[in-house]
């Protein structure tokens, strides 16, 4: 398998550099992969997946994601619409429109007449077992529910990557382990590569690869069967 992401030397600070949240990361993804990234609050984690998904970018290094230089790059939005889906704690579902219509959005960048939107939107929600909401607004779901239209969302591109910042963190376990195997079983399917940051080692134990990050630094990049032995987080 080929990498989808090569990172050398990823450097970012804040506050004129008297925050160290990445400090020289070096990290090879292949696609199709099933990453987790792991580490404590402030380790860097979340602003190594911000730099994946290009939402922030390096002082220093290099970062090559599914084939653009994003140190480099004026076509970043292009990226994004067509290279990644995004899952984040907190949904971020629009209350006021459809189920169907939410799982919409991402499709207006690309050329899909409005059909060719709507049978993916549905297909993609049948795939989360929720296409018999399609029309209902948001609040009318569960949390869990919601998380999965989510989900639908972040694949409606055909995504090369989806990056999901700790997608179980307001969900109760059962709910969570649901979610987890959902989102596991789908990134097979579509053939997507799936990187989460995570505090939970559920989710991580759910990876082929664990990526421990503390102070900005990669501690350990470890396969799922050494995950029986306690990780710090």
């Amino acid at each position: 398998m080929t990498n989808i992401v090569e990172i050398k030397d990823l450097k970012k600070s804040y506050e004129d550099g008297n925050i160290k949240a990445l400090n020289g990361i070096n990290l090879d993804i292949k696609e199709g992969e099933f990453v987790s990234i792991i580490g404590p609050s402030g380790s860097g984690k979340s602003t190594l997946l911000n730099m994946l998904g290009a939402l922030d970018i390096p002082d220093s290094g290099k970062i090559n994601v599914a084939g653009f230089d994003l140190t480099n790059n004026k076509k970043l939005n292009e990226f994004r619409g067509e290279k990644i889906g995004f899952i984040f704690q907190l949904h971020n579902l629009i209350p006021n429109i459809s189920v169907v219509e939410n799982v919409e959005i991402p499709m207006f960048t690309n050329k899909m007449n409005s059909k060719e939107m709507r049978e993916r939107a549905l297909y993609l929600l049948d795939l989360v077992g929720l296409k018999d909401k399609y029309k209902i607004q948001p609040n009318k779901l569960s949390g869990g529910e919601r998380q999965r239209v989510a989900i639908a969302r972040s694949l409606a591109n055909k995504p090369s990557i989806i990056l999901a910042d700790e997608p179980t963190g307001s969900l109760d376990s059962k709910t969570s382990n649901k979610i987890l195997k959902q989102l596991n079983k789908l990134h097979k399917e579509e053939n997507t590569t799936l990187i989460v940051v995570t505090h939970d080692m559920n989710v991580a134990k759910l990876a082929d690869r664990v990526i421990e990050v503390l102070d900005g630094e990669i501690l350990s990049k470890t396969d799922d069967s050494l995950l029986d032995s306690e990780i710090k987080i």
